[in-house]
């Protein structure tokens, strides 16, 4: 059987792989089934990026929510941590996001919550997959008044941008802000939300068009950013992504500081607020090694879980812990948020940061944490050929002998996406020019098995 549920949602090009038939089946069966238990008329939130496509793919989500018999309140363009606290604070019964995240415009997605504003388990999406695939067909579906009501809830987006004012805990005057909206999601509440806290803001990306979000901004394009900060001398910059899941943070020197040096920086703070869970921060295979060594000094224990926020939010849910996330920035701070949130994590991280003195600077700062040299490489593929490649002869054999040569002194990783048709190559170890060396010629390997074009 097909799977349609990736690591973050379903997931594809907008009319092409994720059509508006199955955003109606999706929305039809994830509506029966996250609300089976419950004995109302069942509600839906709602929200959506930038995209173009998002109109036609919200339309149809939202026909199969009502055919099934839930009411759906639209909150129109929001963060996806929006909709996940709007579901909870609204006590709606579930959530859905319509977007991609960091990928391009021709890309969309969906992503469900649970009625407290979680991710959903595993189990549940295999659930609403199999009745898609088993089909509608002698269904009951509501007729009359059963019909689920659609209602717009334009407010829904400021709500949510005065909640995180309200658990901000932060002065910003005096402070310099350079932010990247990715042409997404945040355009409206980022600028505005650390304005209100007294900081100098000088916001990028923040002319969506339908077409341009992620284009050479946000937080996977954080180049241009960086050059702000320095022509502008600004304390620091925050990029975030299309859909405001994640953050990428850049210093006063113009370095980017990725989602483990954000957590090694948290880590700290938190523990000297005592809210640091047990000690622990969780992360995944994809940290740093750095990271690792940062936690044993400072006496913390770093958990790695596979790839993928999901993940990362099960192990903290399942040991009640408040502190973790991913080297692409998605950071979950537990007591704040039932998911990743780009712009808690910025108001995190600068409370952290101010909370040292307003002469303490976060190229200082984060010299706490020493990264060790890394390689990421993304080598897109044919469509459904990852597996094949990852599992052929040539290319384990090529992966043993590299990990041979890197010994105790480097890691290496080797996984698809869970979200394009990408294999991930990831390599750590001691020297820059042998590790990217290593890669370029695990990359080969794979191009000969039948890549398409590579994309570092």
């Amino acid at each position: 059987m097909a799977k349609l549920f990736g690591t973050d949602g379903v997931r594809g090009v907008a009319n092409q792989e994720l059509t508006p038939d199955l955003a109606f089946s999706l929305g039809f069966a994830g509506a029966l089934v996250l609300t089976e238990e419950t004995h109302h008329k069942p509600t839906f939130i709602v929200g959506a990026d930038t995209r173009i496509s998002c109109g036609m793919l919200a339309s149809a989500l939202i026909a199969g929510i009502t055919s099934a018999g839930a009411d759906v309140i639209d909150a129109g363009v929001i963060a996806t941590p929006g909709v996940a606290w709007l579901t909870r604070e609204l006590g709606a019964d579930a959530g859905a996001m319509i977007s991609a995240s960091h990928n391009s415009y021709e890309f969309n997605g969906i992503k469900l919550f649970s009625a407290g504003g979680f991710k959903l388990a595993d189990e549940t999406e295999e659930t609403i997959e199999a009745m898609i695939f088993a089909g509608f067909d002698g269904m009951d579906r509501p007729v009359g008044d059963r019909v689920g009501r659609l209602t717009d809830y334009d407010k829904g987006v400021e709500d949510y941008k005065n909640h995180l004012l309200s658990i901000a805990d932060l002065d910003l005057s005096g402070m310099r802000l350079v932010i990247d909206c990715a042409n997404g999601a945040s355009f409206q509440t980022a600028p505005a939300l650390f304005r209100a806290l007294g900081a100098e803001v000088t916001a990028l990306g923040v002319e969506p068009d339908g077409f341009n979000i992620n284009r050479d901004c946000g937080s996977t394009h954080a180049k241009n950013l960086a050059a702000h900060v320095l022509e502008s001398g600004a304390h620091l910059g925050l990029a975030f992504d299309g859909d405001a899941d994640r953050l990428i943070a850049v210093d006063d020197q113009g370095q980017l500081c990725d989602g483990d040096v954000m957590m090694a920086v948290l880590a700290r703070d938190l523990d000297q607020r005592g809210m640091l869970a047990r000690k622990t921060i969780v992360a995944t295979v994809m940290s740093n090694l750095g990271l690792e060594k940062m936690a044993e000094r400072e006496g913390f224990l770093l958990v790695r879980t596979a790839v993928g926020d999901r993940y990362v939010l099960e192990h903290m849910l399942r040991e009640g812990l408040s502190l973790g996330g991913e080297q692409s920035g998605h950071v979950i701070l537990l007591d704040d948020a039932t998911t990743g949130d780009g712009q808690l994590t910025a108001l995190r991280f600068l409370r952290a940061i101010v909370g040292q003195g307003r002469d303490v600077r976060l190229s200082e700062m984060r010299k706490m944490i020493e990264l060790f040299p890394q390689v990421l490489v993304n080598v897109r593929v044919d469509q459904g050929r990852a597996d094949a490649i990852i599992d052929h002869p040539q290319f384990t054999e090529a992966v043993r002998l590299t990990g041979e040569k890197l010994g105790e002194a480097g890691r290496l990783l080797i996984r698809k996406s869970g979200t394009e048709p990408l294999i991930r190559i990831m390599i750590e170890g001691q020297d820059q020019e042998e590790i990217s060396d290593y890669a370029a010629r695990l990359q080969e390997v794979i191009s000969r098995l039948g890549a398409k074009k590579q994309k570092g």
